[in-house]
């Protein structure tokens, strides 16, 4: 038998459904992801710490979980809303359904719901905190917890995704990456390719999605990942030859530590900073981020190469961006930008090795447009160390 649920936003806007995954009420920041597969790369992407993720694509599901596809140890969304669940999971890869995984991990998720009106109301009115309940019956109650839950806005998350410990890729077990058994999944195969370069890559765990790792290994890199914490000097005692400033959730100006950590690493090392961590070398630099209205967030968003004019077709999570005129000194060029809003979508340095996207370059879920972009960055670690 069904059991209702209650999703209601901060401004008093509530909307019944069913529950279909786990008993019991979280908080969050609503925001709608327009993809229109990989929900289980959703999940598990820590960037999403602290949202509960819309799903605009009405049918969701219907292809199951299979255990290669996960981008990091668990899953990380705080609820899951969608318009409708399948009971069909039919694919040759799928080895559970969806509503099995929510049960499974604990998270509460819902369906039943007009998604195409929640999302109009996130994209005019603007991202927003949430409420998701399945034990409180008067949703008039309930906005009165969701009104005084915290805000996404100086808080930092990325501790609370960032590995325990230093490890490398490919993983031989979970536990190297500080996983307790009862968030332990199968680590997915590693890259059969062989390695076919000697370059050292060490990656900052902001929150970091297994398919950067994955690509970097593929192009014969040695991948090695640290804390969010690790400082610079920990850091270069590891003699990398390139630092990759991974993804990760929330707002970049939480994340001080990182900041004081960056401003150590350049000129020191080759750099590439990915989604949040190409925020963090933005305020680096001594400039500033603002948190966008409804952030960005899905698999078809148009970014313009400006050297080449190309446009990619990129994956994007994120809800804050760099305001590149608050840069001080002409430091840094624009490499890319978004052409839905014109925000900034990649930054170069002046003088120093040091490169940037706010988009993912490792899809996952796709498209794959961008993934030339981990070996134009290895060209830039082989020329300096030519």
């Amino acid at each position: 038998m069904s059991r209702p649920a209650w999703l209601v936003l901060e401004d008093g806007t509530a909307f019944h459904g069913r529950s279909i995954g786990a008993e019991g009420e979280i908080f969050g920041e609503a925001v709608f992801n327009t993809s229109m597969t990989g929900y289980q790369e959703v999940l598990t992407d820590p960037s999403y710490k602290g949202q509960i993720v819309c799903m605009t694509y009405p049918h969701i599901g219907n292809y199951g979980i299979n255990d290669e596809d996960v981008e990091s140890r668990k899953p990380w969304v705080e609820g899951f809303v969608i318009r409708e669940l399948s009971p069909i999971a039919s694919n040759f890869r799928s080895q559970e359904t969806l509503d099995a995984y929510f049960k499974q991990h604990g998270l509460v998720a819902i369906d039943s719901i007009d998604t195409r009106a929640l999302t109009l109301k996130l994209r005019q009115q603007g991202s927003m905190r949430a409420g998701l309940s399945t034990t409180e019956p008067d949703p008039a109650v309930f906005l009165k917890r969701v009104r005084s839950s915290p805000d996404i806005v100086g808080v930092d998350l990325v501790k609370q995704v960032t590995c325990e410990q230093p490890y490398d890729w490919p993983l031989k077990s979970s536990a190297e990456c500080g996983v307790r058994s009862a968030e332990s999944t199968e680590t997915p195969a590693p890259n059969p390719q062989p390695p076919t370069s000697n370059l050292h890559i060490v990656v900052m765990d902001f929150g970091v999605k297994y398919n950067i790792l994955r690509e970097l290994a593929a192009l014969g890199c040695r991948v090695s990942v640290v804390p969010a914490t690790t400082s610079a000097r920990e850091m270069l005692a590891r003699k990398p030859d390139g630092v990759v400033l991974s993804n990760g959730p929330g707002d970049p100006t939480a994340v001080t530590y990182a900041i004081e950590t960056i401003r150590g690493l350049m000129g020191q090392v080759p750099m590439l900073g990915i989604c949040l961590g190409h925020q963090l070398l933005g305020l680096a630099y001594g400039g500033e981020t603002f948190k966008l209205k409804f952030g960005h967030h899905g698999g078809n968003h148009p970014v313009q190469d400006l050297e080449t004019h190309k446009v990619d077709i990129t994956t994007q999570n994120h809800n804050f961006a760099v305001r590149i005129e608050s840069i001080p000194g002409g430091r840094v060029d624009v490499t890319h930008q978004n052409l839905n809003d014109g925000t900034i979508e990649g930054m170069r340095h002046h003088d120093l090795p040091i490169m940037s996207l706010q988009y993912h370059p490792e899809a996952s879920p796709g498209p794959h447009d961008a993934k030339y972009f981990f070996q134009r960055f290895l060209d830039l670690v082989d020329g300096v160390h030519a």
